[in-house]
């Protein structure tokens, strides 16, 4: 029977994190491939490297994934920072990075509290049911692929 820890290690190693960035806040998800669910996290200041990192600590994940927006026509505004950002998250952690597109997620995320509460929901909220959505995407291509 395998200790404690190792279950631990094991069932970590597997968990991946999402990020949904935005120029004050980035939204947070983590995730399991084997059960193809995610949930939010609470969304942190940008930058946001040291939250990031006590996250990555806590989290173990096996890799990491990257809301990329995308315009409807020509490239997004933001399309470039992400893309730096998500560099620099595979540098400083040294785990495999995926893009995914994330066209409509906050509209989505917004319409999804709206739907279970009276009140508006806040940003931060917003920002890390966006990365759920995000990190759901990509756990729902990575089954049918």
């Amino acid at each position: 029977m395998p200790e404690r820890g190792a279950r631990t290690a094991e069932r970590t190693a597997r968990t991946i994190l999402a990020f949904d960035f935005g120029l004050k806040r980035i939204g947070v998800a983590v995730g399991e491939p084997e059960l193809g669910t995610a949930h939010p996290l609470p969304a942190i200041a940008a930058p946001g490297f040291e939250a990031i990192s006590r996250l990555v600590r806590e989290w173990q994940p096996a890799s990491l994934v990257v809301g990329l927006p995308v315009a409807e026509q020509g490239v997004h505004p933001l399309a470039r920072r992400v893309e730096r950002f998500a560099r620099q998250l595979e540098g400083r952690y040294r785990l495999p990075v995926a893009l995914v597109d994330e066209r409509f997620s906050s509209v989505e995320a917004e319409s999804r509290l709206k739907s279970g509460k009276a009140k508006s929901p806040s940003k931060k909220s917003i920002d890390s049911v966006a990365a759920q959505l995000i990190l759901e995407q990509y756990l729902n291509d990575r089954a049918t692929a």
